[in-house]
């Protein structure tokens, strides 16, 4: 085991490979807190960008029958305190490492909650028993086009097809297991919410957001929104469903009705919660007090219209 100094805090990424901006607004929250935070990312790999403000440990795949085993050995041999999970792979990982070992903090729900999260056709029925608003699912029945079909565990938008034929929807319906299908709205605005819940379920932020532009799954461009209806929602589902920790929560409001539905629940940090941050939302100070048992702050004034874009930068390797 490393050896640190009182006020060093050591903080292990779990597939955080490109969440510098997050890592630095993690670094500058310690320094407010009288904290030296030293960053760690568990990776496939080691030459990934947030090397640079971090050391890389490369570890196994989330699904390998050994990673608790593994993690444990980073753990100990980093002297980690706080655990904070960045891909949905990673959180029931994160929850059940916390479950098994108890010797670490991570701002992360129980393993079996983040599980039917993570499950969409598990998570919409969770959000429909709570009385939540969300897409019209497809049950049976003669289908009405157009619709959209999310692979049920898939992330970041990859595979989900827009199935508006019935040469489309017999094809999906050959597996329609392995899928959520759901009312399809083409004209429409999407909305994040980036949250924090205490474990004694104290709403430390709860931060809307308007996706204005998405690649690859991950928003690239951002604004915090003032609206009382998504705030009004967001927290519905919060005390429903009974989050705890890192949250975000994915609205869309159908642009012809104005209806505001539920998409899903991701149990960790958003690749755009930096947006909130630069707002008021200071989610790094919020982790790093309740790891450490500090007094919490409530940021209930988040400032509406901070955009950011997000932009390609290399960090260079083998020079």
């Amino acid at each position: 085991m490393m050896s640190k100094t009182e006020q060093q805090v050591n903080v292990l990424f779990l597939g955080g490979a490109k969440r510098v901006s997050f890592g630095r607004k993690l670094i500058e929250a310690g320094r407010k807190l009288g904290m030296d935070v030293r960053l760690f990312s568990y990776e496939l790999e080691p030459d990934v960008p947030i090397s640079i403000i971090g050391g890389i440990v490369v570890g196994r795949r989330w699904k390998s029958h050994d990673i608790l085993e593994h993690l444990h050995l980073v753990v100990e041999a980093h002297d980690i305190d706080i655990m904070i999970p960045f891909v949905d792979g990673a959180i029931s990982v994160a929850g059940a490492y916390i479950a098994t070992y108890r010797d670490v903090w991570a701002p992360v729900m129980n393993a079996g909650k983040a599980d039917i999260l993570f499950d969409k056709v598990l998570s919409a029925r969770a959000f429909e028993s709570a009385g939540l608003d969300i897409p019209a699912t497809y049950s049976g029945g003669k289908p009405v086009f157009p619709l959209i079909a999310k692979p049920r565990c898939g992330s970041a938008s990859k595979g989900i097809e827009i199935v508006d034929s019935i040469s489309s929807f017999r094809r999906i319906m050959k597996n329609v297991d392995d899928y959520l299908l759901q009312t399809y709205y083409p004209d429409k605005d999407e909305f994040t919410v980036d949250c924090y819940i205490s474990r004694k379920g104290e709403k430390l932020c709860v931060s809307p957001r308007l996706r204005l532009e998405v690649v690859g799954g991950e928003v690239a461009r951002t604004v915090t929104v003032d609206d009382p209806d998504i705030m009004e929602a967001a927290i519905k589902a919060i005390d429903k469903l009974s989050l705890r920790g890192a949250v975000t929560l994915q609205y869309l409001r159908d642009r012809e009705t104005n209806q505001l539905m539920l998409m899903e629940i991701n149990p960790r940090l958003g690749g755009g919660v930096v947006c909130s941050i630069h707002a008021g939302a200071d989610i790094p100070e919020m982790i790093l007090s309740e790891a450490k048992g500090l007094p919490l702050k409530k940021n209930v004034m988040i400032k509406p219209g901070i955009m950011i874009c997000r932009y390609f930068e290399e960090a260079v390797f083998g020079v």
